[in-house]
């Protein structure tokens, strides 16, 4: 079964810096770093201690909030060192990687046969049930809750994102196997998006429902997806996985083996040569960076993630568990006089007073992370609904979100929303207000009132 899904609200974010379609291996990284901060909303519980052995898949903790959820370790090695905050609060764990890596030996499945209880247990104990997502909350999924459906997106509309077409290339036989074991996970379908007029790997598998999605940014985030083909109420839930996390499932279903391997694309203008590189997930993002043609002392900005909704690194940093690109822009903490009083050609705007990008559609832009104004109370201008193509009101939500109005909140359709579904908005916010961090805030209340 195929259908049409066509965005018609949105903005593509035309930059340079796109990653050519050429696959290196990156350095091998010495150390591989797992930060608690990558899984929101996990409380974790140390299940390894400074100085012990690990192998890849090995459980490094788990959730306190559900013993069962257990993040594992990418690689093989050593647990050099645990970082802590305030209140000891776990920030970082650092693991010396093996030059050869061994890995933690599971069984493998046979996911034609297997019981929905017996993927789920696997999935469990292996550390894959992190790369399963849920809304409401946009959380690590409940394993005590079945969902309604499940939603994969195949397809990135993002700035200079990766182009999955190319990354999961060869990899039919592992999502083959990652698709039919959720299947058995869920009471509803599993939905999957593709780009109308690309070639992915995932058009012609089993076990999926496929929709051919077109039309500008945000038309590739999950979000999209579940809000045009099966909304989330009140009570519900429905699962979401990233394509490239499919491959580390799948895999392990086949062989037994967590390999935390991912492809990741080098973007960004401050970039000479982008292209892809295979590291694993937690690596020292210098090991991509620094040899291919990035300046030490250049006045940039690293983002793990893309520009809209990734996470700023420093140079010593490291990759984080969910992401796919390594964005470099530079940086803009320079001061443009008279920059608002003057015709601009060189910047992206929806507003056509002073802006006059429209007029070149295809053009490549070199920006920077200046935002060209202060903070400031709500300005109505109607411009988020003009790229927000979900059925929600933008504006609406978000003030429901600041005055903490949970009854509002859930009319406005905030059960299947996450922070990513606001960036464009947020992008071209006259008032440069945080909305990413706003309905990240609005969801943690949610989930501490509601649950």
């Amino acid at each position: 079964m195929s259908n049409d899904i066509r965005i018609r609200k949105g903005l593509n974010i035309n930059l340079k810096g796109k990653a050519e379609k050429v696959l290196e291996n990156a350095v091998t990284s010495n150390f591989v770093n797992v930060r608690p901060e990558d899984f929101h909303g996990v409380i974790p519980k140390l299940l390894k201690r400074e100085g012990d052995t690990v192998k890849a898949g090995d459980p490094l903790y788990f959730d306190k909030s559900n013993e069962d959820v257990k993040i594992a370790s990418p690689v093989s090695g050593t647990l050099v060192t645990i970082e802590r905050g305030e209140k000891r609060r776990i920030l970082n764990l650092k693991i010396q990687a093996d030059k050869t890596q061994t890995y933690h030996e599971f069984s493998s499945i046979d996911v034609d046969k297997a019981s929905a209880e017996d993927i789920k247990s696997r999935l469990l104990e292996s550390g894959c049930w992190p790369f399963i997502k849920q809304r409401p909350y946009d959380i690590i999924a409940n394993p005590n809750k079945q969902p309604k459906a499940i939603f994969v997106s195949g397809v990135n509309t993002a700035p200079l994102s990766a182009d999955l077409d190319f990354v999961l290339q060869g990899k039919e036989r592992e999502l083959q196997a990652a698709l039919t074991a959720l299947s058995k996970l869920t009471s509803g379908k599993v939905h999957l998006g593709v780009a109308k007029d690309g070639n992915s790997p995932l058009k012609n598998l089993k076990d999926i429902t496929v929709y051919n999605v077109s039309g500008p940014h945000p038309a590739g985030n999950v979000g999209t997806l579940i809000n045009k083909i099966d909304p989330v109420n009140k009570g519900e839930v429905v699962w979401t996985v990233n394509p490239q996390d499919l491959v580390i499932i799948g895999e392990l279903l086949l062989t037994g083996k967590f390999n935390a391997e991912r492809i990741v694309a080098l973007v960004g203008s401050s970039v000479e040569k982008p292209r892809y590189f295979r590291t694993v997930i937690g690596a020292e993002i210098a090991t991509i960076i620094y040899d291919h043609g990035v300046k030490k002392d250049g006045n940039d900005r690293i983002i793990s993630g893309n520009v809209l909704s990734g996470k700023q690194v420093k140079p010593d940093g490291n990759l984080d568990y969910y992401s796919n690109v390594i964005t470099i822009i530079p940086e803009g903490d320079d001061y443009e006089f008279f920059g608002w009083n003057k015709p601009v050609f060189d910047k992206i705007s929806v507003s056509r007073a002073f802006t006059f990008s429209w007029m070149f559609p295809n053009k490549e832009f070199d920006l920077n992370t200046n935002t060209n104004g202060e903070h400031r109370a709500f300005v109505t201008t109607g411009n988020y609904e003009e790229v927000f193509p979900l059925d929600i009101f933008p504006m609406q939500i978000l003030k429901a979100c600041m005055y903490k109005d949970l009854d509002e909140m859930e009319v406005l359709g905030m059960y299947e929303v996450a922070p990513e579904d606001f960036a464009l908005t947020e992008f071209i916010c006259v008032s440069k207000q945080p909305h990413q961090k706003i309905i990240r805030d609005g969801l943690d209340l949610m989930m501490k009132e509601i649950g």
